[in-house]
């Protein structure tokens, strides 16, 4: 065998090799790139309208609210995180940290903030009644989930 047929086979084994390392690890850098990103965070209930009459008072406001829930196993930093609803009202999560396998409530009113309950400090009714979407964005402004009702409802 002449010594550039042995080069051509080795670099022939070479490629093949690299070609066989490049699509193991391909799929593996891709999932860790997914499980780095928003584990699972979702609008999972709207309560867009306040149950009674809609009155105006700060406990009305309060009864309507949008929960976020992490379905993922660790915690998810919120901070810079935004909920619009289609008229472009905006809340913007300020330092909160939302602990794996757990759910936070954001009502419209005013009120002391907490773990499991967030305040938008409005007074006025942000969600509509009949028909809105509520959209979750983190902070890079990518959409992270949205919940639409009523005749604007598209999934």
């Amino acid at each position: 065998m002449s010594a550039s047929s042995t080069a051509r086979r080795f670099a022939a084994t070479a490629l093949a090799a690299g070609a066989v390392v490049s699509a193991v690890a391909l799929p593996a850098s891709a999932h860790e790139g997914e499980r780095h990103r928003h584990p699972r965070v979702e609008i999972s209930a709207v309560q867009a309208d306040s149950p009674g009459r809609d009155n105006g008072s700060n406990r009305s406001l309060n009864r309507e609210w949008v929960e976020v829930t992490n379905k993922g196993r660790r915690s998810v930093d919120l901070d810079g995180w935004t909920l619009r609803d289609r008229d472009g009202n905006r809340y913007r999560f300020e330092d909160y940290r939302l602990a794996g396998r757990a759910t936070v409530r954001i009502h419209t009113g005013i009120g002391r903030d907490t773990r499991t309950d967030l305040y938008q400090d409005l007074r006025h009714y942000v969600w509509d009644n009949r028909s809105d979407t509520a959209t979750l964005r983190d902070d890079h402004r990518r959409t992270v989930d949205t919940e639409a009702w009523g005749r604007h409802h598209r999934r």
